[in-house]
């Protein structure tokens, strides 16, 4: 026990030093191991450079903490085994990263009743939330004025405050997704005036660290398998209920993640290969929906010529194809099926309103394109 205590502190320590760097790299838009002159072992930054990277590895692991211990506690509460947070770090110095790949707790007991399910997959989100707002909102109202971009980008100076004219042009630029909250934050907080440019966002810490902090609340919240969301939607619907709604959700997923990953317009004897491809990713998502493979391949079909259909008569329809990789996910390592509990009760009436609040949650956090690269 201790061993393991040791390791969660340990991979603690060396996450918060990995999203301090990323944190680094953002705010000065440079990466670790490459300065002016190319490639260097951290030569890039001063101490200075990497204290501020604090402003977002801070907030942003202040956010993922909450939201486990939302779990861990709330699981102690019921008397059920759990570990504290595993996080994961993960950093290159070679290519933008946020440092980890997020944090999870472990459940060693069986859960026997949809309240403990619903309660436990409820806490964490709702007590992530309740710190990434205080978190957007000293982030829109302290926002420096609009010359901080100049000590992150000096060579827009030479156009002044119409460096968006000139320094997009070339493509390839990489943007946050819009999602209600933030759209909210924008228009109703924040000042006009002193909003950054929507391919900086993730230049200014704490608006980074709040967009994340919404990004990974509305990952863990959607409706799906095991997820967070998942438990809560166990918990409203019961077992038979969920795990007919839960595949239908999944299905949907898919299909809005792959819209666009094909265009029409290539010729077939050009793009076989990617076609091929897609096919055999829809075949691995979607065998674990049916106990027969002939079930799936129903399905498979089913979303493939949908896709066609909307690149031939729709072209300019797309989805995000960033979601495939966590579908994949799901699919094979998370599932999509709920398990059952021998408490079948139903819950109480304050307890589906929390779970409704969540879903409002969800909606407001998620963004249909989280990344973007024009």
């Amino acid at each position: 026990m201790k061993g393991k205590v040791v390791l969660q502190i340990l991979l603690f320590i060396v996450t918060l030093v990995t999203t301090t760097l990323a944190g680094a790299e953002w705010q000065t838009g440079r990466l670790f191991f490459f300065d002016a002159e190319g490639f260097s072992w951290g030569g890039a930054f001063t101490r200075t450079q990497l204290l501020q990277g604090l402003a977002f590895s801070l907030p942003f692991l202040g956010v993922l903490t909450v939201h486990e211990f939302g779990h861990y506690f709330t699981a102690r509460y019921y008397k059920v085994k759990v570990t504290l947070p595993y996080y994961i770090p993960l950093f290159l110095g070679i290519a933008s990263s946020i440092g980890t790949m997020g944090a999870f707790i472990k459940i060693k007991d069986r859960i026997f009743s949809r309240k403990e399910f619903f309660d436990i997959g409820i806490a964490g989100p709702l007590a992530g939330f309740a710190v990434a707002l205080p978190l957007l909102w000293y982030g829109f109202t302290h926002l420096p004025p609009p010359e901080h971009i100049y000590t992150i980008h000096p060579e827009y100076m030479v156009f002044g405050s119409k460096y968006a004219d000139y320094v997009y042009q070339q493509g390839g630029n990489m943007s946050l997704g819009r999602n209600l909250l933030f759209i909210f934050f924008e228009r109703v907080v924040a000042d006009p005036a002193l909003l950054p440019n929507r391919y900086e966002l993730m230049h200014y810490p704490y608006l980074f660290a709040g967009f994340l902090a919404l990004f990974f609340t509305a990952l863990n919240l959607l409706p799906i398998g095991q997820l967070d969301g998942g438990h809560i939607m166990y918990g409203l619907l019961g077992y038979e209920r969920f795990n007919r709604l839960s595949p239908l959700l999944f299905a949907i997923f898919i299909f809005y993640a792959g819209m666009g990953l094909i265009p029409a317009s290539i010729p077939l004897e050009e793009s076989y290969w990617m076609w091929g491809g897609y096919l055999a990713y829809l075949v691995i998502v979607f065998k674990p929906l049916f106990p027969e493979l002939r079930q799936s391949l129903f399905l498979v079909a089913g979303v493939f010529l949908g896709h066609v259909t909307l690149a031939v008569f729709f072209p300019d329809v797309q989805g995000y194809n960033g979601w495939l990789v966590f579908g994949l996910i799901l699919a094979k390592f998370m599932g999509v099926f709920h398990p059952p509990c021998p408490d079948e009760r139903p819950l109480s009436t304050s307890r589906k309103w929390l779970g409704w609040l969540a879903l409002i949650i969800f909606v407001l956090c998620f963004s249909p394109a989280p990344f973007l690269i024009d």
